[in-house]
């Protein structure tokens, strides 16, 4: 892979553009695509802090792991037995689920902001995460909840309600803030078919669906990451495929028609991927609030971009939920204690997913606090 930069007129380096915007070009026999400098600084940013946390979450908790004993326990397996569990079969598959994730959530955001050109239209606001979760709960009420069949329900949940959705907003075209307030609506009635099935569920179900309605990363194992790297190395390159198409339909409908695009058919498939994304998310962890939603608007402001990049977005929303699944593990952790006299250790297993605050929690807290500070920033300006 090369690096190079672009060739541009005396002028325009000496005065208008920064050496912050000038694009970077990676390219690789016939596939190529631009990024500006700024905004690649801060994805490879984004994703140097998520692998920091990661490895700070193998080693912190309630049952504390030395970095020699880490490094032991990921590459050989061996030393302290509770140990090689807690980093190979606890914490390791939640972290790197929490990457995956947030990734997929902060494209997912991007992609419906940008389609949509609103701010505030992400798939946990218009009701796309409630979809998907409404098909998972149905799986798990009726077929029991196993991880594969718990995906494809809410995959296909997400695909039903952004059907609905799209139909109820598209009247006389497709407005972002008309979008926003129906997908407001259909939320609020999902949200009351989630409560009715829970209520006609066994108490099992009801209590696994209910922890897995919060958005939690507790418990989940490699099956939950094996899904989502499948679905993540299938979606993630139709989604940069897209991305051009995505920025010059950021400029209109008419002019995006002008430079070659069919503007129809890109919005049906980055809808598609985008719930695809939002879907596998949110049948892996639940749905997670916040992520989608400030991912893509936090990924802009730091890297000053005139529009949304997917790469950004996801690079920073891996780093959101890697932060706030190490906080929510740190906050509440899971009830360990060591008896050195008898030499043995003894775990409190009896139910260590409801020990650790869901990350579905912290995530929340912080969604609040970003929506007032948007709504706060843009007051007077007539638009949300």
């Amino acid at each position: 892979m090369t690096t190079t930069t672009d060739v541009r007129p005396a002028a325009e380096k000496s005065g208008r553009a920064s050496a912050a915007a000038r694009p970077v070009r990676w390219w690789s026999g016939r596939v190529s695509f631009r990024m500006h400098r700024r905004t690649a600084l801060v994805s490879g940013g984004a994703l140097l802090l998520a692998a920091l946390l990661l490895l700070v979450s193998l080693s912190v908790g309630s049952y504390p792991v030395s970095v020699p004993d880490v490094a032991r326990a990921l590459f050989y397996g061996t030393g302290d037995r509770l140990a090689v569990h807690f980093v190979n079969q606890e914490r390791l598959p939640q972290a790197l689920l929490a990457i995956l994730a947030g990734c997929a959530l902060g494209m997912s955001g991007a992609i419906f902001q940008s389609v949509s050109r609103n701010a505030l239209a992400s798939p946990d606001v218009i009701g796309f995460n409630s979809g998907a979760a409404t098909g998972a709960i149905l799986v798990i009420v009726t077929f029991g909840g196993a991880a594969a069949s718990v995906a494809a329900g809410a995959i296909a949940g997400g695909l039903v309600t952004a059907l609905l959705v799209s139909v109820l907003a598209s009247r006389g075209g497709l407005h972002g803030i008309r979008l926003v307030l129906i997908g407001l609506g259909v939320t609020a009635m999902l949200g009351s078919v989630n409560s009715y099935l829970l209520t006609r569920s066994s108490l099992n179900d009801a209590q696994n669906a209910h922890i897995w309605l919060v958005g939690t990363l507790n418990g989940r194992g490699w099956s939950s990451v094996q899904i989502m790297a499948v679905a993540l190395l299938l979606l993630v390159p139709l989604a940069l495929l897209f991305g051009r198409r995505l920025r010059m339909m950021e400029l209109g409908d008419d002019l995006a028609t002008g430079l070659g695009v069919r503007v129809n058919r890109s919005r049906l498939a980055l809808t598609v991927l985008g719930i695809g994304l939002c879907g596998v998310a949110v049948a892996s962890a639940g749905p997670i609030p916040f992520i989608a939603l400030a991912a893509p608007q936090i990924a802009v402001m730091v890297s000053r971009s005139p529009g949304v990049s997917l790469v950004s977005a996801g690079a920073v929303g891996a780093g959101l939920l890697s932060a706030a699944h190490l906080a929510s593990s740190q906050f509440f952790p899971a009830l360990v204690w060591a008896d050195r006299q008898v030499g043995w250790i003894r775990v409190v297993e009896e139910s260590q997913r409801n020990n650790l605050l869901p990350v579905g929690v912290t995530t929340a807290v912080l969604g609040g606090v970003y929506l007032a500070w948007v709504l706060f920033k843009r007051r007077g300006t007539g638009t949300a």
